[in-house]
């Protein structure tokens, strides 16, 4: 099976362009060989030969990191030249082509201009001494060689220069992912701040006065101390979703679906009966639609809890082709004013907007209410 060969067996780094010019030339030139009724020991000469270049192929490295493989790039450049000494009519200078394009992607592109200079050179003196042709043959065999050569590099550098950018966004897109989560956190961290620190202050004055009440008004008193253990209890429960919110998308390595179900169980003791549900066969999503929908179902049911009075909260995530979609319905109060949350749900609205989708939310009919969040797979820029 294709999935138990070694990585380097399907190296994902080979273009795929020289991969389908190698395997069609290996091919031409197999073809005019035979079609020169060769016989005998260059014959086989020739077949050994071709069988070491395509296993060679194989194993090519396609990256500077190569290890061991990197000197297979040398080999490799060394038997598509031996092709023609062996008889490939010169129909095998592109496979040469595409040895020093490997040699531009593994050891650079100074070291493959080096190869094509004494290539070159190496060309020019077999025409002439080899195979006994006119000067003026050499010179356009020699230039038709350069010229290709400086089109297969052009491609090359091409393509080291779009794996450097893809490596620069990469590196910017996992930049812009902590930076959100910061200022998530961030803002979550404040929100906490206000919710906790409002018990705790309201807590501390109702120990203030059943402390200045205890021998005028002992029930007062005592009715202070009943709501002050009231609002700890409140306080710690608050505190206990607040870390819970806290948590980093991935909860103990899960990813996807798997995430989202393990952050709807973890709701499980606050008062709340949870369920949720994945609809459709599963896509991967971006990192940065993932943490979006993420963000909505842990908002979704850190309202439920805090606000809505709820006590059961449905999650359902369904997927559509090239779209994602989250909706958390709960039977609560809903919003009398009819309002599509705080501060969390618009800061919500505005990141699906820019990974390219839609977030809404409000009363439902017959009560309770609705957070819908739609996006792509794949993350899109906003419009």
């Amino acid at each position: 099976m294709l999935l138990s060969r070694p990585l380097w067996l399907r190296d994902a780094d080979r273009p795929v362009l020289f991969s389908v010019v190698f395997w069609t030339m290996l091919a031409a030139t197999a073809i005019a060989h035979v079609s020169h009724r060769e016989t005998g020991g260059m014959a086989v000469a020739f077949g050994v030969n071709l069988a070491v270049v395509t296993a060679l192929w194989l194993v090519l490295p396609w990256r500077r990191d190569g290890g061991w493989r990197r000197h297979v790039a040398v080999v490799f450049l060394l038997a598509t030249l031996t092709l023609g000494p062996a008889g490939s009519a010169e129909v095998h200078q592109l496979l040469t082509l595409i040895a020093i394009a490997n040699i531009a992607f593994v050891h650079g592109m100074r070291a493959a201009f080096f190869i094509i200079g004494w290539t070159s050179a190496a060309l020019f003196v077999s025409v002439v001494m080899w195979f006994g042709r006119e000067v003026t043959d050499a010179v356009a065999q020699t230039a038709v060689f350069v010229v290709f050569s400086a089109f297969v590099l052009g491609m090359t550098s091409a393509v080291l220069e779009a794996r450097s950018a893809r490596a620069d966004a990469q590196r910017l897109l996992a930049r812009v992912r902590e930076l959100t989560v910061a200022q998530e956190r961030a803002r979550m961290g404040a929100e906490m701040h206000d919710s906790i620190g409002h018990h705790l202050t309201v807590i501390k004055m109702s120990l203030e006065n059943a402390e200045r009440f205890r021998t005028r008004s002992p029930e007062a008193a005592w009715d202070d101390v009943r709501q002050a253990k009231g609002l700890t209890v409140e306080a710690l429960a608050d505190a206990r979703r607040w870390v819970r919110a806290l948590r980093p998308l991935a909860l103990e390595g899960r990813v996807g679906s798997a995430a989202l179900e393990r952050l709807a169980a973890s709701f499980d003791g606050t008062g709340l009966a949870v369920s949720f549900e994945v609809v459709g066969g599963e896509v991967p999503l971006e990192p940065d639609v993932e943490l979006v929908l993420y963000r909505v179902l842990q908002e979704g049911l850190t309202n439920a809890v805090r606000h809505a009075g709820a006590r059961h909260v449905r999650g359902r995530l369904a997927f559509d082709g090239g779209h994602v979609q989250l909706v958390i319905t709960d039977d609560g109060r809903g919003r009398d004013d009819g309002a599509a949350g705080g501060f969390g749900l618009r800061s919500l609205a505005e990141r699906a907007r820019a990974v390219g989708g839609t977030l809404s939310a409000g009363d439902r009919r017959g009560g309770g209410f609705e957070v819908r969040a739609e996006l792509p797979a794949r993350a899109g820029v906003a419009s």
